[in-house]
């Protein structure tokens, strides 16, 4: 009986969450487990992925087999370099606070004050045109004048 470490979706539409499984490989995608080792959020901002790296080891030990989607979370996890016997990866990073990424729009800010000041406005082929025609009107006038 070959064996798989798979997600089983559950959740509403557009809201998936998943438990990570260890089922037969013949089994439909949300079909009976064997076991359940983890679950994985990805709406939440950072996505929530709990593994039990006890239990992940032991199956990858008796030979299952993780899906693609699975082998990306265990990859994240350090499950799977821990199974290979890989250097551990870094920690993941959580998603920047709204005060530093206010702080960074403000550097930048200060930043383009030296560059120049621009008319603020969006320049479209109707602007372009209404530019070009007093352009032409200026120069008409001048003309006349001399």
């Amino acid at each position: 009986m070959a064996v798989k470490i798979k997600l089983k979706r559950l959740g509403k539409i557009r809201q998936p969450h998943y438990r990570i499984v260890v089922a037969d490989a013949r089994t439909r995608r949300d079909g009976r487990a064997i076991e359940e080792i983890g679950i994985y959020h990805p709406t939440y901002n950072p996505s929530r992925i709990e593994v039990n790296a006890e239990r992940a080891q032991y199956w990858l030990s008796v030979g299952a087999q993780p899906t693609e989607a699975v082998l990306a979370i265990l990859k994240l996890t350090g499950d799977w370099q821990a199974h290979k016997g890989l250097p551990a990866p870094a920690p993941l990073l959580q998603p920047a606070t709204k005060e530093s990424k206010r702080r960074s729009f403000d550097e930048f800010a200060k930043a383009l004050e030296g560059i120049g000041e621009g008319k603020g406005e969006a320049i479209t082929q109707k602007a372009k045109k209404a530019d070009k025609k007093a352009d032409e009107a200026e120069a008409t006038a001048e003309s006349t004048e001399a």
